[in-house]
């Protein structure tokens, strides 16, 4: 059996047995098969792994959530929310970077929310690549509809009357970008830590993500909220590399072109 290289592991803390600490830095994915090799391929992102792997640690008290995903499987996703929801243990959940697509649901499991005032979630709605007859592309389609109803409860859930349904649908359509400040505005996170995380990783993931250029100015259109929000110190005022990449999303959002963009990369990453 082959596994697929580890991008997140569970651990007990040191003098803290009652303390589960997971770390979910990557794809989301479903067990596999090789069908060059003829072997099973194993992922440590499954809900598979994650189910047996908690399975160790029947005492656990509380389980700490650290993310930073661009998403991957909804159907793994969700069994993995599922997991988190039914387990007799506090869930806290702190975004380490970014929650994008099923990743942010699986934050929804999390009895706390926590974000560091510059990370994101994204949310948008399930899709999956199909071909077929007809029958059998209209039956994926009311799949895909009964898969949302599904998630939306999980957000709604989180949310407790913070959020209405149709806002909701209008976020997920627009497959939109949220920042630390708004997940708190809709219920979607309990806490926003005025430190910072490290987010000069940011274009690598971006890439790997593969947006669109609409969804990229999307993205940096809600990166410039967050720079926004942080001129409201004197410190973040004074500071010309906030204003450069401020600079950066204006022009970006007159002209966005992908030149506008790599020089937004640049300037975000030059803050720390």
């Amino acid at each position: 059996m082959k596994i697929k290289k580890k991008l997140w592991e569970l651990k007990q803390l040191a003098g803290q047995p009652d303390i589960l600490e997971m770390y979910l830095y990557g794809n989301v994915e479903s067990d596999g098969y090789d069908y060059w090799s003829d072997e099973k391929v194993s992922s440590e992102t499954s809900a598979n792994h994650f189910r047996d792997e908690l399975a160790k640690y029947p005492d656990i008290k509380q389980i700490k959530v650290f993310i930073n995903s661009y998403g991957g499987d909804v159907f793994e996703g969700t069994a993995i929310y599922s997991q988190l929801k039914r387990h007799a243990a506090e869930v806290i959940v702190q975004i380490d970077g970014f929650a994008c697509s099923i990743a942010s649901l699986i934050a929804m499991a999390g009895d706390q929310v926590i974000m560091p005032a510059n990370t994101m979630m994204m949310i948008h709605n399930a899709w999956m690549g199909i071909f077929g007859n007809a029958k059998e592309l209209r039956k994926a389609a009311d799949d895909l509809d009964a898969i949302m109803e599904g998630n939306m409860e999980a957000y709604l859930l989180k949310a407790d009357g913070k959020i209405t349904k149709d806002k909701l649908m209008e976020l997920l359509d627009g497959e939109t970008w949220l920042t630390a400040k708004q997940c708190l505005e809709y219920g979607f996170a309990d806490q926003v830590l005025t430190k910072e995380t490290d987010m000069t990783e940011a274009q690598a993931l971006l890439q790997k993500v593969n947006l669109s250029l609409e969804a990229k100015v999307s993205y940096n259109k809600a990166i410039a909220a967050q720079l926004r929000d942080m001129t409201e110190t004197k410190e973040a005022i004074d500071d010309p590399k906030v204003i450069e990449a401020i600079e950066d999303i204006e022009a970006i959002k007159e002209d966005p072109k992908e030149n506008n963009l790599k020089k937004l990369f640049l300037s975000l990453s030059k803050i720390k």
